[in-house]
């Protein structure tokens, strides 16, 4: 009878540990580290890594670089995509104002053939953006050595400007 109490009870440690494990495994996948180029003279750049680490969620370490247009073309950033801010996680380019949302999408499908996220230029209302909850409209464009495409469209919203 204890032996078999002690297998029940060693059975049920092991579940308990089996299920534990996968779950911080599951939550250290869901974090991610980025690394944001910028130059130095930039305010918004910032703002959008406040935005991609509410919730504690990823970590930003932001890199002041005076050249940043060697970083875009040293990363595969094409010319009518780029933006302010540069930056990689997981070996994915992030250009500019890319929703957190979206690149949590791409690293948890990862598709084939894309090599980065863009918003281009520096749309109102994209993360680091804010101006009250006004929004122009933007696309976040997936894009890779075989071309691209539209991975989110965000309508422009008319609100209040405050």
């Amino acid at each position: 009878m204890i032996d078999s109490l002690r297998s029940a009870m060693a059975r049920r440690s092991l579940a308990g540990a089996l299920v534990l494990g996968t779950a911080l495994t599951a939550c250290a996948a869901q974090a991610a580290s980025f690394t944001m180029y910028r130059d130095p003279n930039c305010g918004c750049c910032l703002a959008w890594a406040d935005h991609i680490e509410q919730g504690d969620r990823h970590s930003v370490k932001a890199v002041d670089h005076p050249d940043m247009g060697a970083i875009k073309a040293e990363n595969g950033v094409p010319n009518d995509l780029r933006s302010c801010h540069t930056a990689i996680v997981e070996g994915y380019t992030i250009e500019g104002h890319v929703p957190a949302a979206d690149i949590e999408r791409l690293l948890a499908e990862r598709p084939a053939g894309v090599t980065g996220l863009a918003v281009a230029g520096m749309p109102m209302g994209s993360p680091g953006m804010e101006h009250g909850d006004h929004r122009q409209a933007y696309q976040v464009i997936a894009f890779g050595p075989e071309g691209r495409s539209v991975w989110a469209n965000y309508p422009a919203n008319h609100g209040s400007a405050s």
